[in-house]
């Protein structure tokens, strides 16, 4: 099992951005979250089999019904947090 954090820029607040992660989430073996930060990106934490976070995250960033409103995003590797259940949006 690995993590990766992602930070989306772009148009990615105030257009159901978080709810389209969550709801792509129900496709794929991954627990995770999604949250807005103040600075207008989005904070995604994926966990799971790095092919299933890779694949999540071209479906998102590629086919996603929101994909034009990404602008911009990063993915970075981030501790495994074994307590972390399910897929929330965090408010």
């Amino acid at each position: 099992m690995t993590a990766r954090q992602t930070i989306f820029q772009g148009r990615v607040q105030g257009v159901g951005f978080r709810y389209t992660c969550k709801d792509l989430a129900k496709g794929f073996d991954l627990t995770g979250s999604v949250e807005n930060l103040p600075d207008g990106t989005v904070k995604l934490v994926l966990q799971g089999e790095l092919e299933e976070i890779e694949e999540y995250l071209d479906e998102l960033v590629q086919d996603s019904a929101l994909s034009h409103h990404i602008k911009g995003h990063l993915t970075l590797p981030v501790e495994v947090d074994p307590d972390r259940l399910g897929f929330i949006i965090v408010r």
